[in-house]
Parts: structure tokens; sequence; C-alpha cells
């Protein structure tokens, strides 16, 4: 493989030899559990078989913790064009118009769909109940409180569970995707209990996640370490849009307290942003105030903190009647109280952590991407829908939809009749490659790497940061890609300095500012030379 951007990359990052392996065939492979993984695997089952390997459990998804909603132009008197107008505003003239118009559409259907199969959405009497969220211009989004996210991957679980045609394998680490030539026939994977083994699909399927891992402040689980992109990388599938990270405004800022993501949907039922001298700042930055777009409002939440010398600001719901906070938002009012904090009497301590990956595997309109028979969806895909920023609530609306399609086109050519003819796969790996002659501290380089990205790969960036993280990411890849690794620890590692290595480098190409990239250097959006995307 041609190294394009990484020094020290190798194709595979273990040795072996597809023909001393336990081997499995499956018409369809699933990378990751999340609701796009999920929705894929139950479109298929309809035709084929289906294995979906998950690292951990399979509730442990990005999509499980997702508090936001899934936003729909259902409500009288919203309409498809109004929430394709607000996606397209909000992704700074890099959305694709056509996915755009596409997604958001057929999404109504598939919320639909989610009802009919017994998604519990809240309600006023019989009637859904949609929710305001920043950049929306019409309540469109749906909740069940605030663990959305929980309550569709638990529906959809139920789904796959009650299905012959999948079956599912926890705490299962997909190493690498196996290739030969620009075909991809399935993946290297691990367990602790039977070692390295060999899966060989007609179809193989990222529904990986995200990225979030890679910095020090985060909204993400631990599983969110980028394995989907950086493998996808390695197997030369093209990669795009990764200077797009897009930073969640709210986040509680607790010490001792996870980095919970304080919903968008706070702010839409009337909470407040205000600094440490109760002082409503937003509508200094943006004439939307706190319902601005999500890029806006963490770059204000910045400067604000510059300002005032604090280390955080507040989201402020006291003046809401406590009863509505304790029912449409049960789960942070419990998170809270933990901590001794009563959100219906004093504000909320909140700062910026990464969120989301707009960037990720390049895909089509059917999540096919460059290499045959290998697609994505989710958060791992980039199709251009979110453009340079994501709309609130979008992505799990993009997840049904590309999961549906993704899989929809990954059975439609498939035969389940008796085996199919693959390549004899290998590792091919150069006398230059790294011996274990070292020990690595993982949590001393993994902190260091999160530390790194945080500071100059964060909210604001400028050239000379970015060179600088990018100098010390290839310093330590030089001892941790050339490394062989045994353990799903450093496989993490390796796939962590990947991710950073690909943001930092497209964003220090792109010198402009658009969206959720920020060049203190280069402020302003430059249409004339960067309305393009940056594929690597």
């Amino acid at each position: 493989m041609t190294n394009r951007v990484i020094p020290h990359l190798k194709r595979y990052l273990v040795p072996f030899s597809i023909q001393g392996l336990p081997i499995t065939e499956v018409d369809v492979l699933i990378i990751g559990s999340g609701i796009a993984a999920l929705r894929a695997a139950v479109e298929i089952s309809r035709k084929c078989n289906v294995l979906i390997v998950t690292k951990k459990e399979k509730v442990e998804s990005n999509s499980f913790y997702a508090q936001g909603g899934i936003a729909a132009s259902i409500p009288r008197g919203d309409s498809p064009d109004s929430h394709i107008k607000d996606t397209l505003n909000t992704g700074c003239g890099l959305s694709n118009t056509k996915i755009v118009g596409m997604t958001i559409r057929q999404g109504i259907k598939r919320v639909r769909e989610l009802i009919e199969w017994g998604a519990n959405f809240d309600r006023v009497g019989s009637k859904l109940l949609f929710a305001m969220e920043g950049g929306h211009s019409l309540p469109r989004v749906l909740h069940k409180g605030d663990e959305t996210g929980a309550e569709l991957e638990t529906l959809l679980l139920r789904l796959v569970s009650q299905n012959a045609n999948i079956e599912v394998m926890e705490d299962t680490f997909a190493i690498d995707l196996l290739t030969n030539g620009e075909i991809c026939y399935g993946a290297l994977i691990y367990t602790k209990k039977f070692g390295i083994e060999v899966v060989l699909a007609k179809k193989t399927i990222l529904a990986s996640g995200g990225v979030g891992q890679v910095y020090r402040e985060t909204t993400n689980p631990l599983i969110a370490t980028g394995d989907g992109i950086a493998m996808a990388y390695r197997a030369g599938a093209a990669i795009q849009d990764m200077e797009f990270v897009q930073f969640h405004p709210t986040t509680l800022y607790l010490a001792g307290a996870s980095r919970t993501l304080v919903s968008e949907a706070v702010r839409g039922a009337g909470g407040r942003l205000i600094d440490k001298n109760g002082r409503a700042f937003m509508k200094d930055y943006n004439p939307m105030g706190d319902l601005a777009p999500r890029d806006i409002v963490s770059r204000a939440i910045v400067k604000q903190i510059e300002l005032t010398g604090d280390t955080q600001v507040y989201l402020d719901v006291t003046h809401i009647p406590a009863r509505a906070i304790r029912r449409q938002f049960p789960g942070l009012v419990s998170m809270c109280m933990k901590f001794g904090l009563d959100i219906t009497k004093e504000p909320i301590p909140v700062r910026p952590s990464a969120h989301y990956m707009i960037g990720g595997v390049s895909v089509d309109a059917y999540g096919r991407t460059s290499i045959k028979n290998l697609y994505a969806c989710g958060e791992v895909a980039s199709s251009g829908f979110h453009g340079a920023n994501r709309l609130a609530s979008n992505s799990l609306l993009e997840c049904l939809v590309f999961g549906k399609r993704a899989g929809m086109d990954a059975s439609k050519s498939i035969s389940s009749r008796g085996s199919f003819k693959y390549p004899i796969v290998k590792s091919r790996f150069e006398r230059r490659e790294r011996k274990n002659d070292i020990e690595i501290d993982m949590d001393d380089m993994k902190n260091s790497l999160k530390s790194l990205m945080w500071r100059y790969v964060g909210i604001e960036r400028n050239s000379s940061g970015l060179e600088e993280a990018l100098k010390k990411l290839k310093f330590w890849s030089g001892y941790i890609l050339e490394r062989v690794f045994i353990s799903t620890d450093g496989w993490e590692l390796q796939n962590m300095l990947t991710n950073a290595i690909l943001i930092t480098h497209s964003a220090l190409i792109r010198n402009e500012s658009r969206g959720v990239h920020y060049r203190t250097d280069f402020p302003k959006r430059d249409d004339g030379v960067w309305k393009r995307r940056i594929v690597i």
C-alpha cells in the first residue's frame, strides 16, 4: 500500500496468514453495534445472514449515549424543504445537496417506521411532542426524555435478538479489513477466548462510530477510538473531511464526573448560558442566542471563559418549572444530584467537549466506499450530509437512512448458496519493523496524545500549533505504528494515533475557517479556494 500521509504505517497491525487461522464465512459482516449497524442488520436479514461484531457489550455505542433526539419534518406546518434549508445553512457551503435532500425526505419514513416498531417518543396525550434545538427554524426533534439513543438502541437490539438470521459477537475487536487489491473480503478479528480469527464476508459494513477519545475532553465512551476510520485508511479507502470535528458546547463540568453531554434540548426548553457573574452572553455573539449552531456556541463559550478567567460557563434552568425539568431531563437531573447539584435551584457548570466526527470514510448515497464490497454508515462514514457542521439531532436520522440503504444495497446482489472464492491473504511486514524491545506506558501515551490534540487541534487552531502537533504525532508514530502489539489497548492506541494524524494533517491544509474548523490565523471563510473537500 502506498503511504499517503502517515509515516511508519503498516498495512496490517499484526502478522498473519489466512491459512493458519480459524475461518468463519458469512454473507455480510457488520463491524459495530450502534443504530446504523443495527438498522443495516435488520434490512440485510430479510435476504441474507449477518454477523455483527462489536468490541464491548452490544449496547455500548455512541448511539446509546445520545441524549438529543431525532429530527424529522413531521409536524404540521413543517416541511422537508424547511429542514433541508436548516441543514444546508448549518453545513456552511460544504453539504452535498442531493444527499441532504434524500436523507431528510427518506428520514421521515424511517422515523415513522420506528414508531410502528414501538419507539416510545415523548407525547402530550396522544400527540407526539416535538422540541426546538439549535439551528432549527421550527420544533421538529423527537425525544424520549434525555435518553433517546438508549430508547432506539434498545428497540433495535430487541428486533435483532428475535431474528434468526442475525448473530452478534460481543467483546470482539476488529483488527483490520481483509483486502486483495481494491476488494474487501471481510476482517481479521480478535477475542480473548479464541485469539485472532478470520471472518470472510461477501460484503462488509463499517459502522464502528467516532473518534472522540482522541481528545482529552469528550462526550464519547471509551470505545470511540476511531478503529473503523483507521482500518479503512490502512486498507486504502478514501477518507474525507477529517478536519471537521464537532465540539458539543455544553458538557457537564464537575470534578469527578464523566463528561456527560447536556443535551441541546435543555437550551431548546429555555435554558440560558450565563457566565460566572450571572450574565447571559450568547446574544453578544449571534442573533440566534442560545440556539445558534453548535460551532458558534462552542467558540462563544471559549471566548467567554477567556474574558471571565473562569474554567467554565453555566447553563441556567432555574427559571423553568422544576416539574418540567424533572420530567423532560430525568437522566441529567439524576446525574447532577449524585454530585450534590440540584439543577432546578443552581446553574449547571458546562464547557465544550469533542462530540462528533463529521469526516470519515468517504461514501456515496448507498454507503459504498472506494473499496469494492466495503460499505460504511453512521459516524464512521462521511457522505457530505453534514457539510462543515452538523445540525443538532440529524445524526440519528442519518444512521437510520444510511443503515437501511447500505443494508439494502449490500444484500441485493448476494447469493446465499454455498461458499465463495477468496484469495490467500497474508500480511507483508518490512524488515525495518520495530521489535517489541521497549515498554510502552499505554495510559501515559494515550493521555499525551489526547492532551496534545485538545491543546493544538481543538476548537481553535492555527498553523504553528498544528505544525507542532503534527511534528509530535509523527515522532510518536516512529515507535508506535511500527510496533507489533498483541492487545486491544495497543491496537486502539495505533488507531487513535492514525486518526490524530489524519485530523491534524487535514486541519493544516484547510487555510480558512468554515463550520467547526476554526483557524485563528485564517478567520474568514474562503469559498473561492476552499469550497471543496479534502480527501486523503
